[in-house]
């Protein structure tokens, strides 16, 4: 599903009158979410999971076409882990 297919999902299903309007609940929804995970900030939503930050320390690998070690740095990436109640629905079906 396409960002704008889940948009005109959104305004059939929602109390919304127009695209943009959905659109506009879309983007406040993503960018709350984004806006407080860059804050350290987790993000649950009861019955559908969690948005938090993962932090991976750094580590020696190799380039599997030179086999040369190399080092790679810390980084932080966003994660996101499935509640309870939304696995169950997708192994229902």
């Amino acid at each position: 599903m396409t960002k704008a297919e889940l948009i005109s999902l959104i305004a059939e299903k929602g109390a919304y009158k127009t695209k943009k309007d959905a659109e506009n609940a879309l983007e406040a929804v993503i960018g709350s979410i984004k806006s407080a995970i860059m804050d350290g900030e987790k993000v649950s939503i009861v019955g559908f999971g969690t948005f938090e930050v993962k932090e991976k320390a750094a580590h020696e690998g190799f380039n599997p076409n030179t086999k040369k070690k190399q080092m790679f740095p810390a980084k932080k990436s966003p994660a996101f882990k499935a509640g309870t109640a939304f696995k169950n629905e997708v192994n229902s079906k």
